[in-house]
């Protein structure tokens, strides 16, 4: 079922997909063991070590809006294109450097580098894709969920021989995608961006009060869904344990996200689906309530394993749906903008967010984190239901919201 919907878009559709599958193999392939390179391979201290990790994280968060302002003043292909030979070049940079200033100059590059091209593969999706658009997203997640599968495999395999060969490899993928693109990928200009970007792009984004609201709504989800990387792998502890958290998730994914939004497309509308599909997010963390009190790891172990099951199921449900709104709110245009400022919002509400759950878990309240998490995700799911209700998240109510 998935080979016959992935041949039946068009070639760039289908090229879009298979980069997203390139793009997340080479990222995990070695961004997961870079922490372990700087500490054990490099010797530096941990404050550096976090500050390297720490830039690339900003600066992709940071700049996503430029991201996708960039995207539609020039185009959506130039962008990836540029994202995607920036990658190459600091991924290079990583496996050779040694002096502090080189390691942040290529972290950050990284970052930006994924600044510049989500939004704009999004973006670029969502226009070739036209009715079929949460058809194409849901699609996309399964080949964005087996890069995350697979890159950490590939990358273990090389770090067994030198970390730099890891940042060859994944340097390589980028460089061939780069290469695959100028070749292969059409362009996509000024007229399908919607308008030109830039401040006076931004200005009619931030003016769009429902996708601002819908954005609001929307950034506990993404602090339930990073949970896989933070509470759930601190509430393992074992760390041979926590590889089978994204084994899980990303199985749950790869094999359930056609079906289970094609059910869902004979159900409900687009936001009745992100509703349940947060509702899901927020059930998955009950679990983690009496596994805070379980005296048997065995207990925890299944506990972890439910919830994180559950959350993938929820997130599979949610985005198509999410990113199908995001483009009806936006009245397609400036599309990359809206989905660099979605990400941004997105981005704050996850730091945030994660500093109040690392306190809880830190503290060992296991239990008051899964409540926590719950009561955000049930929060998120009645404040989009909310919006739906009032009509704020079709086109029309984006129109209204502008006047």
């Amino acid at each position: 079922m998935t080979w016959r919907r992935f041949a039946s878009f068009d070639r760039s559709v289908r090229l879009l997909m298979v980069n997203q599958l390139a793009i997340n193999t080479g990222f995990y392939m070695l961004m997961p063991y870079l922490a372990g390179h700087l500490s054990d391979g490099l010797g530096l201290a941990a404050w550096t070590v976090g500050l390297v990790l720490g830039v690339r994280n900003l600066s992709q968060q940071g700049l996503f809006l430029l991201g996708g302002a960039l995207a539609d003043r020039l185009g959506y292909r130039p962008v990836i294109i540029a994202g995607c030979l920036l990658r190459t070049v600091a991924f290079a940079l990583l496996g050779v450097a040694d002096a502090l200033p080189a390691l942040v100059a290529a972290s950050a590059m990284t970052g930006f580098a994924g600044a510049l091209f989500n939004p704009a593969v999004r973006a670029y999706l969502a226009h070739d894709s036209g009715e079929r658009r949460i058809e194409a997203f849901a699609l996309f997640n399964v080949f964005y969920q087996t890069g995350i599968l697979a890159g950490p495999m590939i990358g273990l395999a090389l770090l067994s021989v030198d970390f730099r060969l890891v940042c060859a490899v994944a340097a390589a993928v980028f460089g061939v995608l780069t290469l695959l693109q100028l070749l292969a990928l059409p362009p996509c200009g000024a007229r399908a961006t919607g308008g030109a970007g830039g401040p006076a792009g931004w200005r009619a984004v931030v003016a769009n009060r429902p996708f601002l609201l819908f954005s609001a709504a929307m950034a506990g989800s993404y602090v339930l869904s990073f949970q896989v990387y933070l509470a759930l792998p601190l509430l393992l502890g074992d760390a041979g344990a926590v590889g089978s958290l994204f084994v899980v998730s990303a199985l749950v994914a790869i094999a359930g996200q056609l079906r289970i939004t094609d059910w869902a497309r004979r159900r409900w509308s687009g936001p009745q689906a992100v509703v349940r599909g947060l509702a899901l997010m927020a059930v998955a963390f009950l679990p983690l309530v009496p596994a805070g009190a379980a005296p048997s790891g065995a207990a925890r172990v299944a506990a972890v394993l439910v919830c994180t099951a559950l959350l993938a199921a929820g997130t599979a449900l949610t985005y198509p749906f999410e990113m199908d709104t995001v483009v009806a709110l936006s009245r397609e245009r400036l599309v990359a903008t809206h989905y660099g400022l979605y990400n941004t919002v997105a981005g704050i509400g996850v730091t945030l967010g994660n500093l109040l759950v690392g306190a809880l878990v830190g503290a060992g309240s296991s239990a008051l984190a899964g409540t926590a998490l719950f009561l955000l995700g049930a929060a998120c799911a009645v404040a989009v239901g909310a919006l739906s209700r009032t009509g704020r998240l079709t086109a029309s109510g984006a129109a209204a919201g502008r006047r």
